[in-house]
């Protein structure tokens, strides 16, 4: 490719990309979806509570455990943005601050943002000097070396697959296991690390914000059982984990503020309860009584609780509600009769009552009708009306699609949906049966959801899910949710209508290879249309994320980049000894 690539495309692509966006698979909650756009309703762009002091202890309310901890494996939104803020650190990162400015990248581990040569196809990496793990022993290049490796490890799946995507001599590689490593990356010393790609990538930095690029020591492999004891790399460790119950988190005293420009680490400790009721989670965050008053949720605001929220000031005042950037989606087991039926697929989009599904998820004040499949982010602000469906659906249109399937008295189907969602599911249901499709709900747990799902050969026809860009390209959309070349048996991630379309697929190959940002990102916009007329899924939803606070916390805003999430970086208390230690 022309020399140009090396600088013109990067810099059109942080011209031209408005820089921020979410990441990954929005991470299924109890919690419903979504929160209030108006800021007489919630508070956006915001940070509540002041300067946190420092000390005392910050808990986390959550009705689940974490999907995944282990950096190779952790990539739902709210999994990552704990992990990489508190537990590890990444060559790049966020820079933790509200708004458009929170998807901005800065150095973490690496001295900056990488040093692109061979026309964006290399990238190198030098990490800072004074870099220590939990037990004070260095952290060097080898250790990110070495944890991009073990995600290629079948025992490990469901993580980031960027290096998989992009890294030369990726393809068939397993992992590490039988001391095979990859030659495309390349450790010339214990503080530089070079990455070789099978082609140009001007957006590489954005995906070593991924786990994927935290530092795993060999010696401290454990395979599978990583999930519950990652070495900390960041501001914290961990003290306990007792699965599904409690995680404890104390101060990493080899942690140095002074190689680390995002992370704030206020509190002491950081306790999350798990296994709580969804409810119960918000009642005592509105009462805010006693340890409450110091506490945060994991998950969203229930849509029920919301007029308890929003008809009260005070506690009105510690709603957050930022953009999540994410598309809720029904995806469609496109591989499976009868849904390997255009036809049929088509009268699903035709007949779901978005509006009936985004009651469910809160209303019109915690989210918008989804009429594209990415986000209005990556089209300059708003999603296009691509099929021109009413958002109550053509009952008429689908029946009529039905019949030219061959299905005209309908079939019966299963939706398997995390229990937070079992509303939503719901709606569905009974858009379905408008037209003769018979829907039974399956509900799992949101821990388990998406190893569930991503168990291609035993999953349902149909799964209620979203995803998000890992930043505003829609490089980071459509391949990861509809490229059928990394469709897994197990731990499959993003394309879970299972699509697989020769054209899409070229296609998307031939966009990634544009040198010109402002052409590819239209023909992103214009390829969305195209696999949203091949009906793989059905767009429904754009959900906002509303949390609501203690009243002694302070430091909080939702990420943008993070989907709307807490940012851990800079959270803490307005009393520290209040919250005790």
């Amino acid at each position: 490719m022309d020399k140009r690539t090396r600088t013109s495309l990067a810099a059109a692509v942080v011209a031209t990309l408005a820089l921020g966006g979410a990441g990954c698979t929005d991470g299924k909650t109890a919690g419903g979806a979504g929160g209030a756009r108006n800021p007489a309703t919630a508070n956006t762009g915001a940070v509540i509570g002041g300067t946190p002091q420092k000390g005392g202890t910050l808990t986390v309310l959550s009705d689940h455990d974490f999907t995944h901890l282990d950096p190779a494996r952790n990539w739902v939104i709210g999994d990552m943005d704990f992990g990489t803020r508190l537990l590890y650190r990444t060559l790049v990162t966020y820079k933790a601050e509200p708004g458009a400015k929170g998807g901005e990248l800065t150095p973490d581990l690496a001295e900056d943002l990488g040093v692109p040569s061979n026309g964006a196809m290399t990238w190198t990496f030098k990490l800072k000097k004074g870099l220590k793990y939990e037990d004070g022993s260095p952290i060097t290049a080898q250790d990110v070396k070495y944890n991009v490796e073990r995600s290629f490890s079948p025992d490990l799946p469901g993580g980031p697959d960027y290096a998989a995507r992009y890294l030369a001599g990726a393809e068939g590689y397993r992992g590490p296991a039988q001391d095979e490593h990859l030659d495309s990356i390349k450790t010339p010393d214990d503080h530089t690390i070079v990455f070789e790609l099978r082609k140009p990538f001007a957006e590489f930095p954005y995906a070593t914000v991924l786990p994927t690029f935290a530092p795993v020591p060999r010696a401290q492999e454990a395979g599978p059982r990583y999930d519950s004891r990652p070495f900390s790399s960041g501001p914290y460790k961990i003290e306990t984990y007792d699965r599904d119950k409690q995680l404890v988190l104390v101060r990493n005293t080899h942690w140095d503020p002074g190689t680390d420009q995002v992370r704030k680490a206020y509190p002491d400790k950081v306790v999350v309860t798990m296994g709580l009721r969804a409810n119960q989670i918000d009642d005592r965050l509105i009462a805010g009584a006693g340890a409450d008053a110091s506490a945060v949720p994991w998950g969203k605001l229930r849509p029920e609780s919301t007029p308890k929220v929003l008809t009260k000031t005070d506690v009105r005042a510690r709603l957050l509600a930022e953009s999540t950037n994410c598309t809720e989606m029904v995806q469609m087991h496109t591989g499976r009769a009868p849904f390997d039926s255009v036809k049929v697929r088509q009268a699903v989009q035709f007949a779901l009552d978005r509006e009936a599904i985004l009651t469910a998820s809160g209303g019109p004040a915690l989210g918008d009708v989804a009429t594209a499949l990415m986000p209005g982010s990556i089209f300059g602000g708003k999603q296009p009306d691509t099929l021109g469906i009413p958002a109550t659906g053509d009952i008429e249109k689908a029946k009529q699609l039905l019949k030219e399937a061959g299905k005209a008295e309908g079939f019966a189907t299963t939706i398997t949906v995390s229990n937070g969602d079992k509303g939503v599911a719901e709606a569905v249901q009974q858009s379905l049966g408008r037209i003769g499709i018979k829907v039974t709900i399956e509900t799992v747990d949101p821990s388990a959801f998406y190893d569930t799902i991503g168990d291609t050969k035993n999953r349902t026809d149909l799964v209620y899910t979203g995803w998000c860009p890992d930043y505003l390209s829609g490089s980071t959309f459509l391949p990861f949710v509809f490229d059928g070349r990394y469709i897994k048996e197990k731990g499959n991630s993003g394309n879970h209508s299972l699509f697989r379309d020769e054209a899409t697929m070229k296609r998307m190959d031939e966009i990634a290879s544009m040198a010109d940002a402002r052409q590819a990102n239209k023909a992103w916009q214009e390829l969305d249309g195209q696999i949203l007329a091949k009906a793989p899924t059905a767009p429904v939803v754009i959900e906002r994320m509303p949390l609501l606070l203690g009243t002694n916390i302070a430091g909080a805003f939702g990420h943008n980049s993070f989907g709307g999430q807490l940012d851990y970086a800079t959270i803490g208390l307005k009393d520290a000894a209040r919250a005790g230690n």
